[in-house]
């Protein structure tokens, strides 16, 4: 799928979602909230549902949580502009409370198809009810900082999701917001990870054998797992397959990697 096509079908998604009315939260919405960002992207982060502000101005992440949000990917060198941002229910919970199920359930679909024209190498979550759409059964408590291979039932077929706590609680908690630094410090070599399961998986597909499900674990034992930053290869620029040598970065936009060197990791 080209950027113009995926840039048509989430345009699609979004109008939408602007005139849903499958659940009780359209009744005091002032506007829905689609979700924005580049279509190019491999790095979806979902949210749990928009706020005052976002409810105002129809984006997410535009509170003060999303300051928060634009200073943890400022502080791995990205931007809002490099990634993509959505929430679990696009319309805001009367008072901020949180989704409930249904609520939930009635979104899911705009989300499944939103996962699966953007394609993503890695999905963030922020908040535990996102992490439970993706990690079922975890405490975010013991899930934040790690990764498990995404079920393809989410949309998002061949992604790594990663956890993390949602800013807004990280404004509350100094220690979370601690932890919030150190977990988005770990998203580039999540990145490098992914991409290298995926490009296996594609080249194994291609020779007509069986790829392995996860880099962490497998399909009978998809328990979150620890990510080191000292676990992976150091990050570098993708083309379109495989990963190329750093000194040949590929976009302007070329991203820092978490540690200080001259090697730089791309979205695109």
């Amino acid at each position: 799928m080209t950027d113009a096509e995926r840039r048509a079908a989430l345009e699609e998604i979004a109008g939408e979602v602007r005139v849903c009315t499958r659940c009780r939260l359209h009744e005091t919405r002032t506007k829905a909230v689609p979700g924005e960002g580049d279509p190019s992207t491999e790095v979806v982060f979902v949210g749990e549902g928009p706020g005052m502000n976002e409810d105002r101005e129809g984006r997410p992440f535009v509170g003060r949580a999303g300051g928060l949000l634009v200073n943890l990917l400022g502080h791995i060198g990205w931007s809002r502009e490099d990634v993509f941002i959505t929430n679990i229910v696009k319309c805001r919970p009367p008072g901020n409370r949180d989704p409930e199920p249904d609520e939930i359930a009635a979104c899911a679909p705009y989300l499944e198809r939103q996962l699966a024209t953007l394609d993503p190498s890695v999905v963030v979550t922020l908040g535990r009810h996102s992490m439970g759409r993706f990690m079922p059964g975890m405490r975010i408590s013991q899930a934040h900082g790690t990764t498990r291979v995404a079920d393809p039932a989410t949309g998002a077929r061949d992604a790594t999701v990663f956890a993390m706590y949602h800013p807004a609680a990280a404004l509350r908690t100094p220690g979370i917001e601690r932890e919030s630094y150190e977990d988005v410090a770990l998203i580039p070599t999540v990145l490098t990870d992914a991409r290298a399961r995926r490009a296996e998986a594609r080249r194994v597909s291609r020779a007509g054998g069986v790829a392995p499900i996860a880099a962490s674990g497998s399909a009978e034992t998809p328990d979150a797992e620890p990510v080191s930053a000292d676990a992976a290869p150091q990050a570098e620029p993708l083309t379109a397959d495989p990963i190329v040598p750093a000194a040949q970065p590929t976009s302007a936009a070329a991203l820092p990697d978490t540690e200080p060197a001259a090697d730089q990791l791309s979205l695109f």
